[in-house]
């Protein structure tokens, strides 16, 4: 393959991680996990590590309270969190993860340890730890948020709404 052009190459990257979320997603759903959404697994991961409220959980994935909310709201609907009283302040309803939240997790991160093993096997270990470690260093310490998610859609049928939408329907 000739040296591919930048725009090549950010397609391929996109390509990368379309093709291995999708595979996830779509086996979760075929374990009882229809209808989610990459952006419920960073969700999830922000609440369990003590993003109990909406406001926490929007500063931790980089969007509005109100996205968050939503987020919390589909979550909860979805049977992943729950929201409990606090015991030193009834107004206070923090959200918790639920078992079934703690399951879709754990299946989600095996699936993606699958992939990763099936790609290891097509280019071998050193390489994708190579390109790990390469793009690791090419991005420096930016973390992934709920605008990234947003903006690329895994369903194809999202395609015409604009990243501002999808990230009011996370």
């Amino acid at each position: 393959m000739d040296r591919p052009s930048g725009a090549q190459l950010a397609q391929l990257l996109l390509v990368g991680f379309h093709s291995m979320a999708d595979e996830v997603i779509a086996e979760l759903a075929n374990r009882g996990h229809a209808d989610v959404r990459p952006l419920h697994e960073f969700a999830l991961r922000a609440i369990d590590a003590g993003a109990d409220t909406a406001s926490e959980l929007g500063r931790r994935l980089s969007v509005s309270k109100q996205a968050a909310a939503k987020t919390i709201a589909a979550l909860e609907q979805l049977g992943y969190v729950d929201r409990e009283t606090d015991p030193h302040d009834a107004r206070r309803k923090p959200v918790r993860v639920t078992p079934r939240g703690h399951d879709m997790m754990a299946i989600g991160e095996t699936l993606f340890d699958q992939v990763r093993d099936r790609w290891a096997a097509l280019i071998g270990d050193r390489q994708l730890d190579a390109l790990a470690a390469h793009l690791t260093r090419i991005t420096g310490s930016r973390q992934v948020s709920a605008d990234d998610l947003a903006r690329f859609p895994t369903d194809p049928g999202e395609n015409n709404r604009t990243a501002t939408e999808d990230r009011h329907q996370l």
